[in-house]
């Protein structure tokens, strides 16, 4: 899966919480946020020029909220974890770094209690 391919999915799949998500799609969505985050609030300080007023990148975030938390979910069912284990992050640090060290884990190879294996594009 490349990275246009990736987004393309994981907007088409904007509220789709049931199946998985292998690594490339879920962390070229990460990749995806960040640029466009930065991008935002570039240009907010050139629009707005206060660090305080960020109207885009708010937009922004209320747009990208459903597709993450979407393929945040995905992503944790290829591991074949419960979804729920998203609110570890709620755990500072220490959640975020667990979060962090599953997503970088391989998907269980072959169907699970989530579906069958994605097909890798």
């Amino acid at each position: 899966m490349n990275f246009s391919t990736a987004i393309k999915t994981c907007f088409s799949k904007y509220v789709d919480f049931n199946g998985r998500a292998r690594r490339p799609e879920y962390w070229y969505f990460v990749l995806f946020l960040f640029i466009a985050q930065f991008v935002t609030s570039l240009l907010d300080q050139s629009l707005f020029g206060s660090a305080s007023a960020l109207p885009l990148t708010s937009l922004l975030s209320l747009v990208i909220l459903l597709p993450n938390l979407a393929v945040t979910v995905r992503r944790l069912h290829d591991l074949d974890k419960s979804g729920w284990w998203v609110l570890i992050c709620l755990i500072p640090l220490v959640g975020l770094v667990v979060l962090i060290y599953w997503f970088i884990q391989p998907g269980t190879s072959g169907p699970n209690r989530y579906g069958p294996e994605p097909h890798v594009r």
